[in-house]
């Protein structure tokens, strides 16, 4: 996406530990590819924790779909960053 990120996560550490990391890391190589400095993500995010099987299957068919939705793309498994992608072998 071009202004926000969705992931499935299956933590085995504290989530915001795991956002920092992420950002932290995103942001670093970003600025570089854009050769710019400072600010990258805002300080929020949202998270939501799946309780079922069901909503798993729910919520991954929702991120799969998301660049469908933004017009990037013309099927989940076009696009190349995500598990629906065949490329990967997902």
């Amino acid at each position: 996406m071009p202004n926000h990120v969705h992931a499935a996560l299956f933590p085995t550490i504290d989530l915001p530990r795991i956002v920092s990391g992420i950002k932290v890391a995103s942001a670093k190589e970003a600025n570089r590819l854009l050769n710019r400095i400072g600010p990258f993500w805002s300080s929020d995010y949202f998270d939501r924790w799946v309780r079922n099987s069901t909503e798993e299957r729910r919520t991954i068919r929702y991120i799969e779909n998301n660049p469908v939705k933004a017009r990037l793309c013309g099927a989940p498994e076009a696009w190349p960053y995500s598990t629906a992608s065949a490329e990967r072998g997902w």
